[in-house]
């Protein structure tokens, strides 16, 4: 269990009445939080804030706040992703669908912010491309492994009309190995090896290598391309990744691949396909 899965324990059936507007008084949503969201005594919440509001046409007169939870947790600040539903004076957490089983909180995603496309993460394609494709990705994730390739291949034969923003996300309880080849990826970007990126993707190395002279060396054989342990290890290197997780965070993304087109969640992630017919 995650420390983030101690600090909180949302409920299918919790709800409280609200204002009849389709955007709740910020005190109520506080005391919902309060109430029926974090259970641990030792959290503290200090304020909830709405990041977007939307509708789906699946879910008529439901208003979903997609929201950031700013906690205390042992003297440090943790802000955490929430989503509610609000309809009619009411409002929870799940919403589920009876005849399919499906709970409405994972179909649904915030759209991406603007300041998400920024030059640092711009990897394939050009900056004023008419679409743009988001991607949350491990490189040792298989079906990462599938899918990623292809789009920045249609990226790169397409510049004009797609560009690819490309955030980290490592699953390190899954594949340690990644911790160290997506801060390769990270430097090898930032020195323009855009190819020795996108090689990562289809090298064979034991998911729970942990060795960095292992780790580069098998880089070096496969890509062609040799960075030293201080570049990998350096604060700037690490800080960044640690921004990317907290990108995934706000995005309320767990797994990969998580992507983008135009600011919108491509569930099926082949949305890419219909750019470039």
């Amino acid at each position: 269990m995650s420390l983030m899965s101690k600090l909180l324990m949302s409920t299918v059936t919790a709800t409280v009445a609200l204002s009849a507007n389709a955007q709740p008084d910020n005190k109520l949503l506080v005391k919902y939080v309060k109430r029926a969201v974090v259970k641990n005594p030792e959290v503290t919440v200090k304020g909830v804030t709405v990041i977007e509001s939307k509708t789906d046409e699946r879910l008529p007169g439901w208003t979903i706040l997609l929201t950031t939870m700013d906690l205390e947790y042992q003297k440090k600040e943790i802000h955490a992703p929430e989503m509610m539903f609000v309809k009619d004076g009411l409002i929870t957490g799940h919403l589920v669908n009876l005849k399919t089983g499906n709970d409405y909180r994972d179909e649904i995603k915030p759209t991406v912010p603007q300041s998400y496309y920024d030059d640092a993460h711009l990897l394939f394609g050009n900056k004023d491309a008419e679409h743009k494709i988001l991607i949350f990705s491990d490189p040792q994730c298989p079906f990462c492994q599938e899918i990623v390739p292809e789009i920045f291949k249609a990226s790169r034969e397409n510049p004009t009309k797609i560009s690819v923003y490309y955030y980290h996300l490592p699953l390190l309880r899954i594949h340690p190995v990644s911790d160290i080849l997506t801060r390769i990826m990270h430097v090898a970007q930032h020195e323009g090896k855009m190819d020795a990126v996108e090689k990562i993707y289809s090298l064979k190395i034991d998911p729970r290598e942990t060795d960095m002279t292992k780790i580069l060396a098998a880089v070096k054989s496969h890509a062609g391309y040799s960075v030293t342990a201080a570049q990998v290890d350096a604060k700037e290197v690490k800080a960044a990744m640690n921004a990317d997780e907290m990108a995934a965070g706000k995005m309320m993304v767990s797994g990969t691949p998580t992507i983008y087109v135009d600011g919108e969640w491509d569930k099926m992630r082949n949305g890419y396909k219909k750019l470039i017919k």
